[in-house]
């Protein structure tokens, strides 16, 4: 089920690297070198899998990488996608 506006304004209070764009959850980190990168992108591939919720993932500038989540079949953003946000999260940390 989408998230109501105000569900979801409530939902990224706990949320705060995160940005609602366009109705989907987009983050932005950046990392020391291409290999940080490049491992933390594996690490948010193996959480997707785990979940059976894929998020778009784009490496770019060499040690950036830009996650978008939303529920494709939901059309618009869900828990999956908060939950999801929430363990990657915790391994970017």
């Amino acid at each position: 089920m989408v998230l109501e506006a105000a569900e979801l304004e409530k939902q990224l209070g706990d949320l705060p690297a995160w940005q609602c764009q366009s109705g989907r959850l987009v983050r932005t980190l950046t990392f020391r070198n291409f290999a940080d990168a490049l491992d933390f992108v594996n690490r948010v591939g193996k959480l997707a899998e785990e979940a059976n919720h894929h998020p778009d993932i784009l490496l770019h500038n060499w040690n950036q990488v830009t996650l978008t989540l939303w529920t494709h079949d939901a059309g618009g953003l869900t828990l999956l996608d908060v939950n999801l946000a929430h363990k990657i999260d915790a391994v970017a940390s």
